[in-house]
Formats: C-alpha cells, structure tokens, sequence
C-alpha cells in the first residue's frame, strides 16, 4: 500500500487465509440428478458446486464462487422437486434428489428477484461504467429488463468518497454481505458490518463512521468482492511485470479463463498480467531457473521437456594409488540398477502432464497451464518449455494465480482437463499401477475428484474415519504420527506420491496425520472406487499391502527408537534423525585431514565431507550425509528426483535437474553439486549437439563398492566411523541424563 492506495498486484488478495487447524472432511459420493444428468456428487456439496463442478451454470449475485455461501440473493433457486425452491448456494445434495435449473417457472422466479434488485439500483453504476462488468446489470441485461416495475426503497445514505483509495455508493447496494465476508473471513479485518432493518438496512464502516474515518487499511478486497458499483477503485497505481503487452480490462475478460474473474480486480491488477506472443522455436522458460510467475497457454503448442542429461552419479573403481581411486560419471538406471531401484515410467513435472522416463519430452495445448508450483511457492522451474508452433501466452504474477484457482469455474476446467490427459499417466507412474487398464480408468474419470490445500491445511487427521486414497498432482504433504512426547515425521510426499492406503487396507482409520507443507493439489479416490480397483487388479492389491507392511514396520522402528533411547539432549543435536554418521574420536583424531582428501580423491576432488559439525562428548560429528528420517532435502524437489530406499537411505535418481534446491535445503550441509561435462541437444537449436557443465546432486553413498567408506579406511588412527547413532550413543546418553551429569566414554 502506497498512499493510501492499492498497490496492483500485492496487496488486494490474502493467500493463505485457511488456518492450520482447518480440515477438509472426507465424504462418500451420492448420486444426483441435475437437469436430466446422471451425476455423483461428494456428500456435503452444495447443489451450486455440484452443477459448476460438471459446467451446468446457474446464476447468482451474493455467492462469490470462493466464498462461504449465505443464501441472502435466491438469485440462484432451483426446483428441488419440493413445496418451496431452494437456493442452491447453501442447500446441499442429497441421495437420489432430482435438480431443475432451467425450467421457465424457475427462470420466471428469478427474473422478477432480479426486477426486485434492480429496481433502486442506479443505471449504469460506477463499475458498470468503469469496468462494464456489474453482475446485476449483466444478469438483468440476459433476462431481457430494461427497467422494473417495482418502485425503488428511499437510499438511507449516498456516497462517501472519504477515502482516497475507494468510492462507495450505498444507492448501488444490493445488500448481498459479499464485501462483509470478504472483509471479515478473508482480510480478517472486520471493518464491515450491516446496519438498521428493513429499507433502513445498509452496510456500514465500524460504527457507522464514514469510511475515510474508519479502521479501513484500503487492502482493496471490499472493492474486489462487490458485484455492483457499491464499492470501487478511485486509484491505480501502475507496477512492471516487465516484457509483454498489457491487456485492457475488455481484453481480458473476452478471454474465457477471465470470463469470471472480477472487473475490479482485473483493473487494479492489469500489470500483473502480460500478454507474450512467442515463435516458433524459442525459449519460454528454462529448467533450475527460479522464478515467481505461471504460463497460460491462450493458443498454439509448447514442448516441455528435460534438457540435462538423464542419469545418477556413480563412482567407478580404477585400483591406483594408496587408495582406491574412484572416478565419478553418470549412468542410468538401466546401466546400473540400484537396490530398491524405482521403476517409475514417468517424470513429475510442473505442468499438466508427466514426462516419460525413456523419452522426456511432453506436448502442452491451448488451455494448459504450467509454472504453478514455481510460482506459487518460489520452487525452481522442473523442465525446460519450448514453443513447438507459434504461441500467444498469459504470463501472470502470483495474486493472479491465486485468484484463478479460487475461481471455481476455472478449477472445474483444469480438474476436467487432469482427469483427461494427466490421471492415467500419474496412475501409471506408480509400477504397482502399472496394470490398471484404460477402461477402468476411463471408469475413475467421472469418480475421483481433484483438491486443493493451501499450507498448513490438514488433509486427513489420524484417528479419522478414512474415506478415500490421494495421489498427489503438485506439492508437498508431510506425514506425521501423534505419540507421547511429540508428533513423529513420518516422511514426506511429493508429486506423483501417494497416501490413505495404510488405513483403507486396515481397519478404515487414519493411522497418520498428512498436512499440506506448501500448496497442494490432490487427486481424491473415494473408498468405494479404491475397493473396486483392488478387486479388479489382485496386482494392485499386492503391490499396496507390500508397500504397507514396508511402512508399517519402517513406523515401528522409528516409534522404538524414539521409545527406547533418552531423546532431550539427543533431539537437540538433531541426532535422532540421522541413520548413519561420520564421527570422528577427538582423543585419536590428530586433525590430519586424511579421511577429507581420501573423500575428495575417491570422487574426482568434489569431497562429500567435512571435518567439522556437532560435537557430543569426546565426539565430532562430521558433516558427511546422515540419511536423515526426516529428509528435508526432498522437501520442493521440482521433479521429485529425490528418495529414500525401504531402509530409508537418500537416493538421487537420474532425472536430478541440478537446480541446487536440496543442497541448500539440507541443515547439515551434506549435499553437494558435482560438475560433468556433457554433450546434449541445445534447446533452442534443437537437433545440435553443444558441449555444456552439468551439475547433479550428490551426496555421500558410503562407498558400496568398498568394504569400508573410503574415509574411514584412510583413518591412521582409527579415530573415524560409520555409525548408527540409536545404537552407538544410546549408553552415551544414558549416562549424560543421571544426576552426577556428564557424559563418558567409558
């Protein structure tokens, strides 16, 4: 905010305003019939989401689409089949209803509802002359009222311009509590309120101050909220996107993904959005670059693909010098299988589509969105995108993003356009789906639903009825388990990850509590349609009850360490995450640094420790990777190309983009990016080969080759080890917590 003014693209739209204890309840599916279609609906919808959800459109005035509903408008009754019509906004479905949206008599009682609003309503009102968007107007327009035949209440108020940033003009009120709500449940600034009865009623600022004198801080959501002219920007104060065109409000709603979006919004935002044409041939955006925008794809078609080269680091033994040389390269996983090696045909992208493991590369269409996550949650760019034909794009900031999936229209789109093009791939993605056949997913379709989860947003909470198994389209969910003493993590589940079978499998509880660590989207599989799977494919429901007992019996050790070792002290250096340490005895150790440069000459100088870290008694922990249970290394991965075997080891895959994210999300500093020199298809020549410095992600693997990790070996003095910390310094513990105090090595 600048003078009192909203600043366009910062401050109109809060993003997270959902409270880390909300939860979104699972509900079973109800079959329900609307204008004749057969449809099936979550329990607990309301009839307004059910028809949106599925494009049959109704029209309404007080129920902004990202809202909570109130019902004060009717504008949106249908006939339900009983004495009275329903407001569809806040009724919700029940099994077997039959729906009449469009029937003349409802459209007969909406019009006059219509004539009752319009009746006092000023024409054309300040919005509709500035923006040419007032929803009042626009629906009396369709229904064909120049003018009502019902005489208009006397104004209790006029205008009040009292504020530099926005204008009100309670004549063209219509009551409908939208700027209340977004006020209150949005802003949480509770500036607004109603006031008086009857033709006295109006909205008022505080205690009906004049709104320059108010609590207002001019956040702009009243304005963005309003259908009519109530409530408008007086100001706009211009910010840069940079390169494009700056589309005009008229513009951007000719275009259908803005065909809903606020007039109001739109102006005060206009330099968030730019209008970027693209040849054929040329770079849109690059993998591993950072950035804080989303593409809209308005026409034409874009390849999306991975541009560095496909494969692990490996070391490979040449058995010269006193120690064994090892030389690093990059294989695949076809080269060099690994132990728990995934099999995964798909590549995890930020875009509407995966990438095939063999062959990377994905076409996006018109329509298609991508730069999601990047912008939502300032991860790296996942892929490299292209323009295959000559493209027109919407580039857009984060508040625009934000208000597009609030936009319920918009959300259907995309939901319809996942459930076509990108379920099955996702599905497949998982070699335990791997057998599910196309009619059975062409059966899921119209079954499963996709959800969205702003940060700190419980999914499901352990101890819950279980009603459904998710697959995770973008973001990430933590995992957590409650016991005494504290939550547990569990792990962590990225795109294309799964979770809920544990508890379908078992009883129907929820074993664990999954939270939404960034913002999510999340394929909803309802209990029913998850049953029906298992008994179709018996390859299925094997790969799922092996994947349990693995997570089962991975939970149990966890909770028995966290049980049987005295954990303050232990806990506070960050010791119980690890699995495997470097430590080094202080008393033997003479600071030679041999196991140092026998790290960096086992791996072409790039060392994967160093000494140096946490001390506990006469131990140093060096900094060389713990393998940690709680890997926040995989936390934003923008490909998901970094996992934990079953015994819970770190695993880079081939299809690390070497953007650097997990190095410098590791506390410990255990992760390095080693350099190779690559030959590869230069992306925006394509078909010429260039010479280019790669980096991938590394980080110690303990020399499997070897007996002994090449550190330790080097050691004169026996001063390093490998260790499990649970097992070497539960002693160590045990007598650093009685009463005489310090802990002893003997």
């Amino acid at each position: 905010m600048l003078g009192g003014c909203v600043l366009p693209g910062t401050s109109v739209i809060v993003m997270e305003k959902i409270s880390t204890a909300t939860q979104v309840i699972e509900a079973p599916l109800l079959p329900i019939t609307i204008d004749g279609r057969e449809l099936l609906v979550p329990a607990g919808t309301t009839i307004f989401d059910a028809a949106r959800t599925y494009g049959i459109a109704i029209p309404t005035l007080c129920h902004q689409q990202n809202e909570n509903p109130v019902g004060v408008c009717r504008v949106c009754v249908v006939d339900i089949g009983q004495r009275v019509y329903a407001a569809s906004c806040v009724r919700q479905v029940e099994a077997g209803m039959k729906v009449a949206t469009s029937r003349e008599d409802v459209r007969g009682v909406r019009r006059t509802l219509l004539e009752l609003l319009i009746a006092d309503h000023p024409s054309p009102c300040a919005r509709q002359q500035s923006t040419g968007d007032c929803e009042l107007e626009r629906l009396a327009s369709q229904a064909g009222l120049m003018h009502s035949r019902f005489a208009p209440r006397p104004a209790p108020q006029g205008k009040d311009e009292s504020l530099p940033a926005i204008a009100v003009d309670f004549g063209a009120c219509i009551l409908c509590d939208r700027c209340i709500r977004g006020c209150n449940d949005i802003r949480h600034n509770f500036v607004l309120a109603r006031r008086g009865k009857g033709y006295q009623a109006g909205i008022a600022f505080d205690d009906n101050l004049p709104m320059g004198e108010s609590s207002c801080v001019s956040c702009g959501e009243c304005m963005v909220s309003c259908p009519t002219g109530a409530l408008t920007n007086r100001k706009v104060i211009a910010t840069d996107l940079g390169e494009g065109e700056i589309l005009a409000v008229k513009e951007l709603r000719a275009l259908e993904v803005f065909a809903d979006v606020s007039g109001t919004f739109l102006k005060l935002n206009s330099n968030a959005i730019r209008k970027r044409i693209f040849k054929a041939g040329e770079i849109i955006c690059r993998q591993g670059d950072y950035g804080s925008t989303a593409y809209y794809i308005v026409s034409g078609t874009a390849e999306v693909f991975l541009s560095s080269r496909m494969g692990h680091v490996t070391t490979k033994d040449d058995k010269h010098g006193l120690f064994r040389k090892l030389q690093s390269s990059l294989v695949n996983r076809a080269q060099q299988p690994r132990a728990d090696e995934t099999n995964r045909p798909y590549i995890p992208i930020d875009a509407p589509v995966d990438l095939p493991y063999e062959n990377p590369v994905a076409e996006l269409e018109a329509g298609d969105l991508f730069g999601e996550m990047t912008c939502m949650n300032q991860y790296p760019r996942s892929a490299t995108v292209r323009a295959k034909t000559d493209c027109v794009m919407l580039e857009m900031l984060r508040n625009v993003l934000d208000v597009l999936q609030r936009n319920k229209t918009f959300r259907s789109k995309v939901d319809k356009a996942y459930r076509k093009r990108a379920l099955a791939s996702q599905l497949r993605s998982i070699p335990m789906f791997s057998s599910v056949t196309p009619d059975f997913i062409a059966y899921l379709r119209d079954r499963v639903e996709l959800r969205r989860y702003v940060p700190g947003q419980i999914i499901c909470r352990q101890g819950d009825p279980s009603h459904s198994f998710f697959l995770v389209r973008i973001g990430f969910v933590k995992v957590t388990q409650s016991h005494p003493g504290g939550d547990l993590v569990l792990g962590y589940v990225g795109r294309g990850g799964f979770f809920g079978e544990l508890s379908l499998l078992g009883e129907g509880i929820r074993t664990a509590t999954c939270t939404a660590l960034d913002h999510v989207e999340a394929m909803r599989i309802g209990s029913e349609e998850f049953r029906a799977m298992l008994e179709r494919f018996p390859e299925v429901h094997k790969g799922l009850v092996e994947i349990a007992r693995q997570r089962i019996q991975e939970n149990r050790t966890r909770v028995s360490s966290v049980e049987n070792v005295p954990v303050d002290s232990f806990l506070a250096q960050g010791l119980m995450e690890a699995q495997s340490l470097l430590i080094l005895d202080l008393e033997r150790c003479t600071r030679c640094d041999q196991c140092v440069r026998a790290c960096a000459e086992a791996h072409d100088g790039v060392s994967r420790l160093i000494r140096d870290g946490l001390r506990w008694d006469k131990y140093l922990v060096a900094t060389s990777c713990r393998h940690c249970k709680d890997p926040l290394c995989m936390v934003g991965c923008p490909v998901g190309a970094i996992r934990r075997r079953n015994s819970l080891e770190i695993v880079i895959e081939d299809w690390c983009i070497g953007c650097g994210l997990c190095a410098n999300n590791c506390p410990y500093g255990n992760i390095n990016m080693h350099p190779f020199k690559v030959s590869i298809e230069d992306p925006a020549a394509p078909g010429r080969q260039v010479a280019q410095v790669q980096t991938k992600a590394t980080a110690c693997n303990l020399c499997p080759d070897q007996e002994e990790p090449s550190c330790v070996y080097a050691c004169p003095h026996d001063a390093a080890h490998r260790v499990n910390p649970r097992d070497f310094f539960s002693d160590l513990v045990r007598v650093a917590d009685l009463p005489t105090g310090r802990a002893s090595a003997d």
